[in-house]
């Protein structure tokens, strides 16, 4: 495998970038200001989150339901971005790695 995350195939994950996505969202709820970015494990491997929003950009897969309320309660003001049934990992993955940034950015503010 090479690199820390398997790669997509024809623009579909395997089942562990699903659930690493799952995980990484999963930690993304629970990441308090001021601490640094929260990092899951992957193949027995330390990823921060965001390098997994960031696999999944071009993830073609089709988001389940559950993933995607969660997605919609991270991101109430882009919810109306997301359908059920049509919305793919790519989408969440783009607007999931941005709250990332901005996360980061305002931990690292607290910090200072």
């Amino acid at each position: 495998m090479p690199g820390l995350l398997h790669p997509l195939h024809d623009g579909h994950a395997p089942i562990i970038l699903h659930n690493a996505f799952q995980d990484a969202i999963d930690a993304l709820e629970d990441w308090e200001l001021g601490n640094d970015e929260p990092v899951i494990d992957v193949n027995d491997r330390q990823v921060a989150i965001s390098t997994v929003f960031r696999r999944l950009w071009t993830c073609t897969d089709i988001l389940p339901s559950r993933t995607l309320d969660v997605v919609e309660d991270l991101l109430p003001l882009r919810s109306a971005e997301f359908k059920a049934g049509t919305s793919t990992y790519a989408d969440a993955a783009h607007s999931l790695w941005q709250l990332c940034l901005q996360k980061r950015a305002a931990s690292h503010e607290m910090s200072q």
